[in-house]
């Protein structure tokens, strides 16, 4: 796909006029001047604690975090999101890549069942500037809500005035927005989902992840079909999706293809079905989502980029 010019940037209106550029710098740097987000997650081990690193599954090299900063470094990614100190000790040694801070994290020890979700925030946008004073290269900020739970207005209040916060800097926001709790029969319900969609887009987010549809019942739509609507609802909020437990690279990179192509998404969030990879095989699916993610690269030469038999290079 072309690459946008920098006056193609559609720059919101709670962007204040002195932070205009910043905030089209950082735009231009997490979507590699495309408009389309590659974003590697890496807020999992709070998230998920040490079960998406080590054991049946994930190469060894996963064991150790700063195989997500080497992954970052050597592949082709738009940011790599993780929590603030997380970054914080790791950014010094690889200060090329564009970083997301999650602002938001809980582990996944108490159950649904038990309680419904609430991901509180656990630092002040305060301390995110200072890291980014410091020379660290922040370029947005993310945050989780759980629609759906007891505590979803106190998550998307604390949400809506991070968004405001963060574009009063020049900062991006991405997302994670999740319907969860126990008045949720289905979370991965084609209607939720757009649902989810369009309440990021009315936060304000710049990008919003959520998990691809899965139409049931006599709903005979594709999940990629599903998601054109998701993607319609969220306006000029890019949505992209969650790339969920690793499978097969053909696999992985079909659905992508197929949730830009068919469900208008604009681009994808991926965490499992890259870090648990060695790291050459990881660094090469990086080359090869982002080959599809950035310049519509069909499956079959996506592949070729996995397997090694072609690079991807991304020069901003």
């Amino acid at each position: 796909m072309p690459k946008i010019t920098r006056d193609q940037v559609k720059v919101p209106a709670d962007v204040l006029a002195d932070v205009r550029e910043t905030y089209v710098d950082n735009y231009m740097k997490a979507t590699r001047g495309t408009g389309r987000l590659m974003l590697f997650a890496c807020d999992q081990k709070v998230e998920h604690l040490n079960k998406d690193f080590y054991g049946e599954g994930s190469d060894i090299a996963d064991a150790e975090p700063e195989h997500l900063f080497k992954i970052g470094d050597q592949g082709v990614c738009g940011v790599l999101a993780g929590q603030r100190g997380l970054i914080a000790q790791y950014a010094a040694d690889y200060p090329n890549i564009n970083y997301l801070v999650k602002m938001n994290s809980k582990t996944n020890l108490v159950k649904t069942a038990q309680e419904d979700p609430y991901s509180p925030q656990l630092y002040d946008l305060d301390a995110v500037l200072a890291m980014r004073e410091n020379g660290v290269n922040i370029v947005g900020l993310g945050y989780t809500i759980y629609l759906g739970s007891e505590y979803e207005s106190t998550m998307l209040a604390e949400a809506g005035e991070l968004i405001a916060a963060a574009h009063a800097n020049g900062l991006l926001v991405v997302l994670w927005i999740y319907p969860r709790g126990k008045a949720v029969t289905a979370e991965k319900d084609p209607d939720l989902i757009a649902g989810a969609a369009g309440v990021a887009l009315c936060l304000g987010a710049d990008f919003v992840k959520v998990n691809p549809p899965k139409p049931e019942g006599d709903d005979k739509r594709t999940p990629a079909e599903a998601l054109k609507i998701a993607s319609m609802a969220a306006g000029r909020t890019g949505l992209v999706c969650a790339g969920g437990s690793t499978v097969d690279a053909e696999t992985f990179l079909t659905q992508l293809y197929d949730q830009i192509h068919v469900g208008g998404a604009d681009g994808n969030a991926t965490g499992r079905n890259i870090h648990q990879r060695s790291l050459d095989e990881a660094v090469r699916l990086t080359k090869a989502i982002s080959a599809i993610t950035l310049a519509d690269y069909a499956v079959a030469d996506a592949l070729k980029v996995f397997n090694g038999e072609a690079d991807f290079a991304w020069n901003d």
